[in-house]
């Protein structure tokens, strides 16, 4: 058994620093590679837990609603899992996905370069290790904007709100924030 202090720490992102590198499978059969994306103001990575999870379902479908708004703003998103592709295919015709871009098998060492908390399966129903919900914007310069990184399944961003900060924001060139260690 690993003790605490043997376990690696993860990395504390900075915004305003570039984004770590991001090349996932997609469910329209391409590799979506974060470098490869300069939206008018942010690219939005939405990390959720999987399958197994039904307010992931809701969350997802949530930000299907209101993807027409976010590129409004001149947001584009994508929300990946560390689900196979088969969970993946299943979690999006369950959620009734038809827009949204949805990414997969995101491994645990990718999940940690991003900072995200990971958990092991307790539940029949959950993979034996699956990452915590989260969301970041990143500027088109792939430099980090804004993070929220989730313990537990209820600790989310709400989209609404999201996108109420943004109408605010955006206009007026607001700064990085978190930028000091």
């Amino acid at each position: 058994m690993i003790t605490q202090s043997e376990k690696i720490t993860s990395p504390k992102l900075l915004m305003g620093n570039p984004a770590p590198v991001l090349e996932v499978k997609t469910l329209n059969g391409t590799i979506w590679k974060l470098a490869d994306h300069t939206p008018k103001n942010y690219t939005m990575v939405v990390f959720y837990r999987g399958l197994h999870c039904p307010i992931c379902q809701q969350y997802i479908t949530d930000l299907e609603q209101k993807l027409d708004d976010f590129q409004k703003l001149g947001v584009e998103a994508i929300a990946i899992s560390g689900d196979s592709l088969e969970k993946a295919q299943q979690f999006q015709q369950q959620a009734n996905i038809q827009n949204s871009t949805i990414g997969y098998d995101f491994t645990p060492d990718e999940m940690r370069r991003w900072g995200l908390y990971l958990t092991k399966g307790h539940f029949e129903s959950e993979p034996a290790l699956f990452s915590e919900p989260a969301v970041f914007l990143i500027k088109p310069d792939s430099r980090l904007y804004f993070a929220n990184i989730g313990t537990h399944p209820f600790s989310r961003v709400d989209f609404a709100f999201l996108l109420q900060g943004l109408e605010y924001i955006i206009p007026r060139n607001y700064p990085f924030r978190g930028t000091e260690w």
